[in-house]
């Protein structure tokens, strides 16, 4: 009795924030299965590489993105996810300023472009069902480590802060009640500067304190918001 081979493959959710919206990075398929469809980028692992070479390798090859760190989401692997055979994925995400990057297809892609998560294409493989875990973990994810160090510019609003969490977490929050526990976390530093946006009164502007903001990402804080 032959045994099938069991072949690893590696996919990328990237999110990318831009004020107010949250999109993701999805390639557009060159060969079968699903050509011609969108997907998640990502492909298989060779025999000498580590699944987070493989990944990085992947995402850079398909779609001409670099990124240090990409997070390890779950392994899928469903029996019929992949029509070329026994296929198991190792999912990684990240979340990245698409401003910072210039796109391009390559390699397995025919077309590489950012979605926004509220007006997405059709997907291939389970490429959904990653992409909501994905998206799952992320807000998840923000309530016990504090983020927007890469997100925001080097000098923003309190406002600004506001708007990262609402959007990516999908839901409005308790203004007081966040920046009460935001300030309490020791990592912003107030700045002698203002700023006018809209007709309101000109609002102080804020950094980030690097040391306590790295120190308490590897810690790790829950919050509630």
């Amino acid at each position: 009795m032959n045994t099938p081979s069991i072949k690893l493959s590696v996919d990328a959710v990237v999110f990318g924030y831009e004020e107010g919206n949250i999109s993701v990075l999805l390639i557009k398929r060159k060969y079968e299965p699903f050509k011609g469809k969108w997907a998640i980028p990502g492909g298989f692992v060779l025999f000498n590489e580590s699944l987070e070479s493989a990944v990085e390798r992947e995402l850079f090859e398909e779609t001409g993105i670099k990124i240090n760190y990409l997070e390890q989401l779950y392994t899928f692997g469903n029996p019929e996810r992949d029509p070329r055979g026994r296929v198991v994925s190792v999912a990684y995400f990240g979340l990245v300023r698409p401003d910072t990057f210039k796109i391009f297809a390559s390699t397995d892609a025919e077309q590489v472009q950012w979605f926004s998560i509220n007006k997405l294409p059709e997907l291939s493989f389970d490429h959904k069902e990653i992409l909501n875990a994905a998206i799952a973990r992320l807000q998840a994810k923000i309530t016990y480590e504090p983020i927007g160090f890469e997100l925001l510019d080097k000098k923003f609003p309190f406002s600004d802060l506001e708007k990262l969490y609402t959007t990516l977490l999908g839901r409005e929050i308790d203004r007081r009640n966040f920046r009460k526990k935001i300030v309490g976390l020791n990592v912003l530093d107030e700045l002698q500067e203002k700023v006018s946006k809209g007709s309101g009164r000109p609002a102080n502007l804020f950094q980030f304190n690097e040391k306590r903001y790295f120190q308490l990402k590897k810690e790790g804080i829950i919050f509630e918001i």
